[in-house]
C-alpha cells in the first residue's frame, strides 16, 4: 500500500534512540524528507543521521523541548529547507527512574517530568501548528498529521510514577482539544496519541531488569510478550499517512498487547498481607 508520505516533511522529537528512532526509520522508508531532535544526545544523532542511506533527504535539529524559543528555531530551520511541515511526531520524553510515591520523590522531579512530556509536547504541537498556519494547508489536500507519544500509565496510573502517569494522561486532553483547532488551519489535518505499553527501549531497560519485571509486566497482557519500538513506529507511520488514516483523528490508539491494567500485588505480598490473613481468619 502507498501511504502517501513521499515528500512529506516530517519531524520527529526525540529520535536519538527507541522508540523516535523507529519511527524516523519509517517514515524514511515511506520516501519521507525528515527532521529529526535531539537534545543532548545531538551530536550521536547527528553522527547517526550522517550514516544512513537518506541523509540527503533528512536534517538534525537540536532543542530543549522546554525552550518555545529552541523548538521555533528548529522549526524555522525545517521550513528553510524543505518548505513546510506536514507531519510532527511528538515523542520526546522522559521517565525519572526509581518508583516513589508522590510525597516521597522532589518538586523538581515532578515540575522536570511534567515539563518535558506534557509542556514539551504542547510546545512543540504550538510550533508546528504555527509553521502549518504560515504555509498553509498543501495543494493536494493531502491533511498534516500531529501524533503525541503517551502511555499506558497514563491510562492506568503507574504507582511510583504518578507525576510520568499524569504527563501522559494530559495528553490526551491536549488531542481532544488540538483536533477541533488544527482544522481552522488545515481542513483536512489529524491529531491522534499512540498509547504504548511496556516496550523494549534504551529508557525501559533499567526497570525490564528488574527480577521478574518482564512476568510482572505482561500479566494482564493478552499477548504475553513486552512491545518493540517497531511495533509503535508502525503504528505512528499509518497514522500520519494521508491515505491510510485519512479519516482517523481525535483517537488513542494503544499499542500494548490487550493490556487491561496492572496487577497490584505480587504472589509474595498476597501470601504475606493481611487481605490473606483476612481470607484465612474469615
Amino acid at each position: 500500500m502507498d501511504l502517501m508520505l513521499k515528500d512529506k516533511v516530517a519531524w520527529v522529537t526525540g529520535a536519538s534512540g527507541g522508540i523516535g528512532r523507529s519511527i524516523a526509520l519509517h517514515l524514511a522508508a515511506e520516501g519521507a524528507l525528515l527532521a529529526v531532535h535531539g537534545n543532548r544526545s545531538a551530536d550521536t544523532l547527528r553522527a547517526w543521521l550522517a550514516e544512513q542511506d537518506f541523509k540527503d533527504r533528512a536534517i538534525a535539529v537540536e532543542a530543549d523541548v522546554r525552550d518555545p524559543n529552541q523548538l521555533a528555531s528548529c522549526a524555522d530551520a525545517i521550513v528553510a529547507r524543505f518548505g513546510r511541515i506536514d507531519v510532527c511526531v511528538a515523542n520526546a520524553g522522559v521517565w525519572p527512574q526509581g518508583d516513589h510515591a508522590l510525597d516521597e520523590f522532589t518538586v523538581s522531579r515532578l515540575r522536570d517530568t511534567i515539563d518535558v512530556n506534557l509542556v514539551g509536547s504542547l510546545l512543540t504541537a504550538r510550533v508546528f501548528m504555527a509553521a502549518l498556519r504560515a504555509a498553509g494547508p498543501r495543494a493536494d489536500g493531502h491533511g498534516a498529521a500531529l501524533t503525541f507519544i503517551g502511555s499506558t500509565a497514563g491510562r492506568f496510573g503507574e504507582r511510583g510514577h504518578a507525576d510520568y502517569a499524569a504527563s501522559k494522561a494530559g495528553l490526551i486532553g491536549a488531542m481532544l482539544s488540538l483536533k477541533n483547532e488544527v482544522v481552522r488551519i488545515d481542513p483536512y489535518a489529524r491529531v491522534n496519541v499512540v498509547e504504548p505499553g511496556w516496550t523494549v527501549t534504551h529508557m525501559a531497560k533499567p526497570a525490564l531488569d528488574v527480577e521478574g519485571a518482564v512476568e510482572g509486566a505482561t500479566r494482564t497482557m493478552a499477548l504475553r510478550q513486552l512491545g518493540r519500538a517497531a511495533d509503535i513506529a508502525r503504528t505512528v507511520t499509518w497514522l500520519s499517512s494521508p491515505y491510510a488514516a485519512s479519516h482517523v483523528t481525535g483517537q488513542v490508539v494503544t499499542v500494548a498487547g490487550g493490556m487491561e491494567g496492572r496487577s497490584l500485588w505480587s504472589s509474595a505480598e498476597l501470601e504475606r498481607g493481611s487481605i490473606m490473613a483476612r481470607l484465612e481468619r474469615d
